[in-house]
């Protein structure tokens, strides 16, 4: 089997740890070929860094390189609606890093557009490829905690200054940011249905961009998830998830996890292996294992992984939706602006 040739889209951090974490991967697997900014200098700068044969200084000439297999989009979030669609419309599978979108209109015009196009489409929620999300679910499915009753989930980190997350123009706010890791494990737990109440409460700052939610889910069964966001404060960013005859608890990373505690013991799940270059992000080692499952899907002509499937980044897409009107969070106007 041929390698996958990765177009890396977008030269920041995310797209720096991403490529870090594909050199990492067998050669004869993975490829990176080329990679497009809108910097031509700057994506010129990304290929002499990582080795990639080919850059471009705009994402159209790399949509429609025929040698590129799958485009990792690393933008922006406000950029990922019109990169996934351009990607996709000139026939290139697609890695997007979360949130895809920031409307849910978007997220689903997208999903249907891969789907004609019989493309695989993914939104880059790295957690689900981890071995000890693997190792939750199962132990979930196999009833190994009976019946689920709560999920808790908090994500508090010292970001509010930093531009990606108070600026409304780079589609700001911790739910779209940190907060897409509370919901999906959420999701990732008590499946892709709609919760039947979602109650919610947000900090807003002067741009109305929130820094800070609390997120109540109540499902059918008695089930509840109890999420909050944080970035004016350090939590202990965990998740746990309690049943009828146990409970895992999934340690500080809880979206990149070594380990779970399950009944009280703890199972271990050491990253992959070690990288040219020190990363930017925690544990980012892992994108590895996103990496290696878009191949894994694209060689077995999925067009989504069963790990993390369109399915739930509509769900994610329709709850940020909602929690997005109860607190007052709006995007739309970024949007008519274009």
């Amino acid at each position: 089997m041929a390698p996958l040739r990765w177009g890396i889209v977008g030269t920041g951090k995310i797209s720096q740890d991403f490529a870090n974490a594909v050199e990492t991967l067998p050669p004869a697997d993975h490829e990176l070929y080329a990679v497009a900014a809108s910097d031509a200098k700057k994506a010129a700068e990304f290929a002499k860094t990582y080795t990639i044969p080919k850059s471009y200084g705009s994402y159209a000439e790399l949509a429609k390189d025929p040698e590129v297999g799958v485009a990792y989009i690393g933008t922006i979030n406000t950029n990922h609606f019109e990169l996934c669609k351009l990607f996709l419309e000139n026939g290139k599978h697609v890695l997007c890093e979360k949130p895809l979108t920031l409307l849910l209109e978007h997220t689903q015009e997208l999903v249907k557009l891969a789907r004609e196009k019989k493309l695989f489409f993914q939104e880059a929620v790295w957690s689900r490829f981890f071995p000890a999300y693997i190792k939750l679910r199962e132990e979930v499915k196999a009833g190994t905690l009976g019946d689920l009753k709560l999920i808790t989930v908090n994500f508090g980190v010292k970001i509010a200054e930093v531009e990606r997350i108070f600026k409304k123009e780079l589609g700001g706010g911790s739910l779209m940011d940190i907060g897409i890791y509370v919901l999906q494990f959420t999701v990732a737990v008590f499946g892709s249905e709609m919760p039947q109440t979602i109650k919610a409460v947000g900090v807003l700052n002067e741009e109305g961009c929130d820094l800070a939610t609390g997120i109540t889910l109540q499902y059918k069964d008695g089930r509840i998830a109890q999420l909050t966001t944080n970035t004016f404060t350090e939590t202990t960013c965990d998740a746990n998830v309690f049943g009828t005859k146990g409970s895992i608890k999934v340690p500080k990373p809880f979206w990149a996890p070594e380990e779970i505690i399950l009944n009280g013991e703890s199972l271990k799940f050491p990253l992959p292996g070690k990288a040219k270059r020190p990363f930017v992000y925690g544990n980012s080692e892992g994108l590895a294992y996103e990496a290696a499952e878009v191949k894994r899907c694209i060689d077995n002509g999925l067009l989504e992984s069963p790990l993390m499937t369109q399915e739930e980044t509509i769900t994610l897409a329709r709850l940020e939706d909602e929690v997005k009107k109860q607190i007052g969070v709006s995007y739309d106007e970024l949007y008519k602006k274009k």
